[in-house]
């Protein structure tokens, strides 16, 4: 049986959680999801997720509890939204921890402070989707091995590379399992 971890240091974790659920169960996957904290529930996993939070403080987190180090050294697939895209980043614009795990360059809190959160639809695999922006990051440039997924506002807010993928936006939030489906599909190299 696969595992789907839900990286269980600081953010929206039971949200990530309950849509992973969902999306196993729509997909009739043998697979479950599991909660991690430490390096021993992480080396259970065939892939993580990373949930929006505080980026420098989940960093810290993933380095103290050497958590970062066994995604990058295991090649673990990254699901990361929001602080999670930027933890996923090779740089950003704020002396913080990174996984490095795509070659992109984030800006955080680009689209303002938490007063200036909104939702618009954005297209994503070439459907529309209900886009949460909460103190979201966006991405300022990529290198070549990235694919662009969306864009909004000329301002690139999701990617995907090798197997990881990286939002701006909040889709546990949503209601909506298409993102998880898919991250599962690529991780798992399962069809639904």
């Amino acid at each position: 049986m696969a595992t789907i971890g839900i990286l269980n240091l600081q953010g929206d974790v039971s949200e990530h959680f309950e849509i992973t659920k969902q999306a196993l169960d729509e997909m009739n996957v043998n697979a479950k999801v599991l909660k991690v904290k430490n390096p021993e529930y992480l080396l259970k996993c065939d892939a993580i997720i990373i949930s929006g939070g505080e980026s420098t403080v989940i960093g810290k987190l993933m380095e103290k509890t050497g958590i970062g180090k066994l995604i990058v050294d295991k090649k673990i697939p990254v699901m990361g939204t929001c602080a999670g895209m930027v933890l996923l980043a090779k740089k950003t614009d704020y002396e913080q921890p990174l996984l490095g795990l795509i070659d992109m360059e984030v800006k955080r809190n680009a689209f303002g402070r938490q007063k200036a959160s909104f939702e618009k639809i954005i297209e994503i695999f070439g459907h529309k989707f209900e886009g949460i922006f909460i103190r979201a990051p966006y991405i300022e440039k990529v290198g070549k091995s990235v694919d662009i997924l969306s864009i909004y506002n000329e301002k690139i807010i999701a990617v995907k590379s090798g197997k990881h993928i990286a939002t701006a936006f909040h889709p546990e939030l949503t209601g909506d399992t298409r993102i998880h489906k898919y991250f599962i599909k690529e991780a798992l190299n399962c069809a639904e």
